[in-house]
């Protein structure tokens, strides 16, 4: 293990007792809602559902926060930031005294959710003052401060009988407050300067796939402990029909130790090594969760005399006693896990104790529902240390397996390992050379190499557009399969995955320059595993929470996400000749995964050859068997498959590696935002129709199945954007573009038309053609939308930066045009949410689509505008 020994400061017995306190309240105030929430939701009649959203919206939000909460740290110094965030906390939990509705609470309960926050910033602000010797220790001490909660479970009670919930709140807001005030009075940071590092360089170590094994590690001994938590008087009271109250105290013997003893196992990883300490705590709680996950089981044996019969059946003083020991074994886990963090990491343990910190938290919030749908798919209360098991197993292969690698390369070559060795990128799929437009280099190395990574990106992209799409056919069966859900909240459904989608393609689409495309695709690839499989759990009960459905739709996002970056990873492959082919062919056959989900989908959930892998069917009020489930199931094998082969068949560019600040430049050209813009108008309306059509039709059209037309639309939109390209290459993409709107303006009208003919035979005949000429359009429109980008960057580089030689104006405009595709994808991918919504609030609100189709209307003239006087008359900004 790398190490450094920073020497420990005079005061930091103070800046550790403050920053425990401090933590201690923090999460006091974090669980806040578990205690109070009851009452709230009586005086204001909150649905069961509700009440959950309200509940896990501070859990899931103090995750997120942590990241940028340990940036800011490492940035100006924990004082401040600390003492902060106490003082935003204690209004925000004062805000909950004032709301009068459920939005206001959510917004209170958001805001209440950064104090848990604080863990990331008390993480980075302790490990300053203290030297390696002591760090381990110094941070176990400070994660006591979970005990928070327990302080929570003890005073919230008492507090709610004497002066009701909102006097308790009261309370908690101004404790808090005078926490905060405290903090920036007494407390410091510590002499030695904090480095001066760009947010790039803050942002580094994230490419460091050490950083997400730690993560996982987190994920089990953190997310895993909260889970049980939270789970375990519910499994107690239901396997062992204990009371309430005994429950409650066999809980506790499970939380107090994993609070207490993490102080223990900073102290056993400063004396033994925090990696002794992970291979005690693994193994421990391996054990343990093997024996917990053994269901009661009755055996009968043929013996020589007669039949044997036993049973095993583990009782409660054994279950107790093991619980324990798992607690305990976690709480030495938590802190190892935090001890290597500043010894890799020294100069960055805000942001990465902050990551890690954020996947535990998300671990926590995922866990219990994912134990509930397990129950409900498996029969098996014990099914929940099954999936502990699975995790804890897969945890500690991992990290024997990158320790043995480590110390061939770290003990005996003697040099540190900046990432992890068995997943570290082999030289021969990095190119040190790459010069497509290099017509000798392009002929004879370049197409070959090119054309590989383009055909093994495509049917990523598929899967990526297949997943982020599925929900909007899963939608439209929910219904029949028992879940009572209201028009606009299937719309909602409908709509999310566009929402999260979007907004991670404004993320994603910088990602490629600086982890690399190879590396990139595979892991986003492979993180479509968690909406797929959860999918095919959580459609299996009609009792699943809308809270749950609701994140699933968000996790589908992942799909969307994936475009910004394959697009941008693509177009540093091929030469201007060749790129617009190329990214109309990725693009445009990625699409096909929403035609694709769209036909194969229907066909599956209709089938049962594979219920002996993914249960029985469900069945509809008219007798019809469903296996909804395998609208999930259906891609894991093919995701797999797919991440196995980008992970070995695709490359890393090295000379397309930059830093988002280099990237960033494109949020000062003004083209980026035009192209936003016109982009909007047709990948947007692809990807938003796409989504919309399944529920708009079975709405406008009930006496028609229109799920088993759904997926001509996307396969013409498709198809003419692979197909298309060319024709942009030849003709001008701003002249394409221009048509392109034209021809959506009158499909628009068209589509108007026919709605108002509703009632009359052929309507919807009429109304799915102009829909199929608004796809095929649209199609066309994304492919020439794209050809724009490089040449308008081209010429913008050349003018902007004239005294660059032209290979690096080559290098620039290739960066900027990659990183404008990537973010006006993430803008256009909001088609996604906004048709659905609006669709979905013209029908409530007038019973028809019509004012959502008036609106698009404007839109598409506002689109033809632009792309005319920007880009297509004689005069024109930059003639294309």
């Amino acid at each position: 293990m790398a190490s450094t020994e920073p020497v420990s400061h005079p005061g930091s017995g103070q800046a550790l007792f403050l920053s425990t306190l401090a933590f201690t309240l923090c999460f006091a105030v974090w669980t806040l809602l578990s205690i109070i929430g009851i009452p709230l939701s009586k005086e204001l009649n909150l649905s069961d559902t509700e009440l959950a959203l309200l509940i896990a919206t501070p859990v899931l939000t103090g995750s997120i926060s942590r990241p940028v909460l340990g940036i800011l740290t490492d940035r100006f110094g924990g004082r401040p930031v600390m003492g902060i965030l106490l003082l935003v906390s204690a209004g925000c939990v004062y805000l909950l005294t004032l709301a009068r509705s459920y939005p206001m609470l959510l917004l209170a309960a958001l805001g209440l959710g950064l104090a848990g926050g604080a863990f990331a910033v008390g993480t980075a602000y302790v490990s300053r003052w203290f030297g390696g010797d002591r760090q381990g220790t110094a941070l176990g001490v400070f994660g006591a401060g979970n005990m928070g909660s327990s302080l929570t479970n003890f005073a919230a009670p008492l507090l709610l009988v004497a002066l009701g919930w909102q006097g308790t709140t009261q309370v908690y807001a101004l404790v808090l407050a005078l926490m905060g005030l405290g903090f920036l009075v007494f407390a410091r940071d510590p002499r030695h300067p904090t480095p001066s590092l760009t947010l790039s360089q803050r942002l580094a170590p994230m490419a460091d796939l050490r950083v997400w094994r730690f993560s996982l590690y987190y994920f089990f001994v953190f997310g895993a402990f909260v889970a049980l938590a939270l789970w375990l008087p519910h499994y107690l009271m239901r396997v062992y029909g204990v009371s309430l109250t005994t429950a409650g105290m066999i809980t506790l013997l499970f939380t107090l130790p994993g609070s207490l003893f993490r102080i223990l196992g900073g102290w056993l990883s400063d004396r033994y090594g925090a990696r002794r300490v992970m291979y005690w705590t693994f193994i421990a709680c391996l054990i343990c969760t093997f024996l917990l996950s053994y269901p009661p089981t009755e055996y009968r044996i043929q013996g020589i005399d007669g039949e044997l019969r036993f049973s095993l059946n583990m009782g409660l003083p054994p279950f107790v006693l093991l619980i324990m020991v798992l607690g305990f074994f976690m709480s030495l886990g938590k802190a190892a896990v935090f001890k290597h963090i500043p010894t890799y990491y020294p100069e960055h343990v805000g942001a990465v104790g902050g990551v890690v910190g954020m996947v535990g938290g998300l671990g926590g919030f995922f866990l219990p529902l994912t134990f509930g749908m397990l129950n409900d798919v498996v029969g098996i209360w014990q099914s929940c240390f099954m999936l502990l098991f699975v995790l804890v197993a897969g945890a500690l292969a991992w990290m024997h397996y990158a320790i043995i690698k480590a110390n061939r390369v770290e003990w005996t070559e003697q040099r540190e390992t900046g990432d992890l060795p068995e997943l570290s990128t082999p030289s021969k799929l990095v190119l040190q050379d790459w010069r497509p437009e290099d017509t000798d280099f392009w002929e004879h190395q370049g197409r070959a190499v090119a054309r590989r990574n383009l055909w093994i990106s495509i049917p990523n992209l598929v899967l990526a557009f297949s997943v982020w799409m599925v929900w909007s056919v899963v939608v439209a069966r929910l219904p029949q399969v028992g879940f009572d859900y209201s028009a606009n909240q299937l719309f909602w459904l409908a709509a999310l995955p566009g929402l999260s989608g979007a907004t991670l393609r404004v993320f994603y689409s910088f990602m490629v320059p600086i982890f690399g495309g190879r590396r990139w695709t595979a892991f986003s690839t492979a993180s479509l595993l968690l909406p797929a499989l959860w999918i095919g759990f959580a459609v299996r009960n009609p009792d699943t929470p809308y809270l749950v459905m609701l994140v699933l739709a968000l996790l589908c996002g992942f799909g969307g996400g994936n475009f910004a970056s394959s697009m941008a990873n693509i177009s540093f492959f091929f030469p201007k000749k060749e790129k617009g082919a190329a990214m109309g062919l990725n693009a445009g056959l990625g699409n096909l995964g929403v035609s694709l989900m769209q036909f194969l989908v229907p066909l599956v959930i209709t089938t049962g050859v594979f219920a002996f892998a993914v249960g029985d069917p469900q069945m509809t009020a008219d007798g019809e068997r469903l296996w909804l489930q395998n609208a999930g199931f259906v891609w894991v094998p093919f995701i797999v498959a797919a991440t196995v082969a980008a992970w070995f068949g695709m490359n890393d560019i090295a000379s397309a590696k930059s830093s988002f600040q280099d990237q960033a430049v494109i949020f000062r050209r003004k083209h980026n935002w035009l192209m936003c813009v016109l982009y909007t108008g047709t990948f947007g309306s692809f990807i938003g129709f796409a989504a919309a059509f399944p529920l708009l039709s079975s709405h406008l059209f009930p006496e028609v199945d229109a799920l088993k037309l759904a997926f001509l639309g996307p396969l013409l939109g498709a198809l003419s954007r692979a197909f298309s390209g060319g024709v942009s290459d030849r003709l001008g993409g701003g002249r394409v573009t221009f048509w392109v709107f034209a021809g959506m303006i009158a499909g628009v009208i068209g589509l108007l038309w026919f709605l108002d003919q509703r009632d009359q035979p052929g309507a919807f005949v009429g109304f799915f053609v102009c829909f199929l000429w608004l796809f095929l359009v649209s199609g066309v429109g994304n492919s020439s939308t794209f050809q724009m980008v490089p040449a308008i960057f081209r010429h913008e580089v050349a003018r902007l930066m004239p005294d660059r030689d032209a290979r690096e104006q080559q290098l620039e405009s290739d960066r900027e045009a990659a990183a404008v595709v990537g973010f006006t994808s993430a803008i256009a991918a909001y088609g996604a949410f906004f048709i659905p919504k609006a669709f979905g609030t013209a029908l409530e609100l007038t019973g028809g689509a019509e004012p959502a189709l008036y609106g698009f209307l404007l839109f598409y003239v506002l689109c033809l505008g632009l792309t005319w006087f920007y880009y297509t008359r004689k005069k024109a900004v930059i003639p294309c």
